[in-house]
């Protein structure tokens, strides 16, 4: 398991991540590492209610899907945070490990600051996004349609709108993270998202992955945003 502390955004931000290290199936891995993760936020006086992301890695789609829907029974209420979910083998060192998780927890400005958590409608598991002590935060967007052009141009209008509804915009953007399938090419991303969202962003983030929640995705895109001050 690793741990990192550091300032972001004029904030604290304490990433945590690591693989399963004990239990028989994806389920009791998912719980056994919350558990793990939450221990090593509280000596830092957090919990896992101060978690605003989550991603999930599973070493092939059972485990996705079993971790994933323990990840939704142990990061409830005040916990609930904005998530995302892979199929990726080369993802994990062990041979035992069935699921890992990257978990990003946030100390805000203000002790009682508390989460505003916005679902989709109808609701479905992934939470549409949270705001948090000015922070925006956006569960991964995924679609199911032919092409990476395609499914880009379902994904970003649908962030475009969730930017929006928090109050703000993609010059907001503070970080962008992209989940592209290994069939795909990098460049090729680039070059179309910098076409369809020309603002810059100051950081982004890639990384490749074998599959998703659903066959026939090609790509999952997460957004961070700054709330605007008054």
């Amino acid at each position: 398991m690793k741990l990192t502390v550091y300032p972001w955004q004029d904030r604290e931000f304490v990433a945590v991540s690591g693989e399963a290290t004990e239990g028989d199936d994806a389920t009791q891995q998912t719980r056994e590492l919350l558990q793990r993760f939450d221990n090593e936020l509280r000596r830092l006086g957090l919990s896992l209610d101060n978690t605003v992301r989550t991603r999930l890695w599973g070493v092939d789609r059972d485990s996705r899907d079993q971790g994933g829907s323990e990840r939704v029974r142990v990061l409830s209420a005040k916990a609930r945070s904005a998530s995302s979910s892979y199929i990726s083998p080369h993802h994990f060192d062990s041979d035992t490990a069935k699921v890992a998780i990257d978990l990003l927890a946030m100390r805000p400005h203000e002790p009682h600051a508390e989460k505003f958590l916005k679902e989709y409608d109808p609701p479905i598991i992934p939470l549409r996004y949270l705001t948090y002590d000015s922070m925006a935060v956006l569960s991964g967007v995924t679609a199911v349609l032919p092409t990476l052009p395609d499914q880009l141009d379902n994904i970003l209008p649908r962030i475009e709108a969730s930017l929006s509804d928090a109050g703000c915009t993609w010059d907001d953007v503070v970080h962008v993270a992209f989940f592209l399938h290994r069939s795909q090419k990098l460049d090729d991303l680039r070059k179309l998202f910098s076409q369809r969202v020309p603002n810059h962003i100051p950081e982004t983030e890639y990384a490749f992955v074998n599959g998703y929640s659903t066959p026939g995705k090609l790509i999952e895109v997460e957004a961070t945003a700054k709330l605007p001050t008054a």
